[in-house]
């Protein structure tokens, strides 16, 4: 591999590494060159290796990759110092200590819907499917939010001047959950009785599947199974009542608290829907409660029914494209 020339100082920070980190799965990427696609992808299951520097150096090995000179990773966690202690996993790190163990001249953390919020203006649009009706208006913020391990919640305001756009970082997957009907408002009940706090992450996740299915399950005086996610979903898909209410009271939810957003960012420019859950739902979201919970906000229903949603279902993780957007932009 030829070494970077020291006299330009852009061809100097590469090779660039990119982590998408996750509760469940870490992602990484690498970008050899100024104007190259970002290549070698691969996937590890977080649980597979004891520290994200374990994780990195497996990906840099495997590959047979030298440390790189500049790496961003975005990370389903806030990044609020030093510091960083997942929330949905016990991986834990120093942004410097870890920079200076791989002789980085550059590491960027950053919350992974940040990351993710970066890479929306760049996706194609094979890699977003419409639901509902709405139509985008140019200029205007979107909003992001994106069910997986966790609830990331970002956005991207426009800037003028020729500036970068900006993206939001923020917890907004921690607001208090709303319900607008008594089924729902029971069951946030059973959520509050168990955490204390009933969060949005706490039935809008795929642990918050999980969540909605035992506290159905409690209501009807049933003895909750040891289901995951996926095998709830499986069950739903087979036509199981309990299963199938579960994943319409997510999509209810999510239509909830996507609609909260969009009002709180003015997301004229389209609401995304991120995340690991939705794209392996399917198309249930078509049939679902989902757009109407997000247009039912009173006065504003005309407002939010000319907000686009769209699912993001790229086969590549952008927060991968973003985390390189993020190295220019940031």
């Amino acid at each position: 591999m030829a070494l970077p020339d020291p006299s330009d100082p852009i061809a100097a920070s590469y090779p660039r590494l990119l982590g998408d980190i996750g509760g469940t799965n870490a992602r990484f990427a690498w970008l050899a060159a100024p104007c190259e696609a970002p290549s070698q992808l691969d996937r590890y299951a977080c649980a597979d290796h004891g520290s994200l520097q374990d994780a990195m150096r497996h990906y840099l090995d495997a590959h047979q990759l030298p440390a790189p000179r500049w790496c961003a990773i975005g990370i389903a966690n806030p990044v609020v110092g030093d510091l960083v202690r997942m929330t949905n996993h016990d991986w834990q790190f120093s942004i410097e200590a870890l920079r200076v163990q791989f002789g980085m001249a550059r590491f960027l953390v950053i919350n992974d819907f940040t990351a993710l919020a970066l890479a929306l203006p760049a996706l194609r649009p094979e890699d977003v499917r419409q639901v509902g009706q709405g139509t985008a208006v140019a200029r205007s913020p979107l909003g992001l939010i994106g069910p997986g391990t966790g609830l990331g919640v970002s956005g991207l305001l426009p800037a003028d001047g020729g500036r970068s756009a900006i993206p939001i970082n923020g917890e907004g997957g921690h607001v208090t959950l709303a319900g607008t009907t008594p089924l729902e408002d029971a069951v946030i009940a059973r959520l509050r009785e168990r955490f204390g706090h009933a969060s949005a992450e706490r039935a809008v996740s795929g642990p918050g599947l999980v969540n909605l299915h035992t506290a159905l399950c409690e209501l009807d005086g049933a003895a909750a199974e040891a289901l995951d996610a996926a095998a709830i979903s499986a069950r739903a898909q087979a036509g199981d009542a309990r299963a199938v209410q579960a994943v319409e009271l997510f999509f209810a939810f999510l239509g909830t608290v996507a609609g909260n957003l969009a009002l709180s960012l003015g997301a004229r420019g389209g609401m995304y829907i991120g995340g690991g859950i939705v794209p392996r739902l399917g198309d249930r979201i078509d049939a679902s409660a989902f757009r109407e919970r997000f247009e039912a906000k009173g006065r504003f229903r005309d407002y939010l029914r000319g907000i686009p949603t769209f699912v993001v279902q790229a086969s590549t993780s952008p927060a991968l494209l973003g985390a390189a957007r993020a190295l220019e932009d940031l």
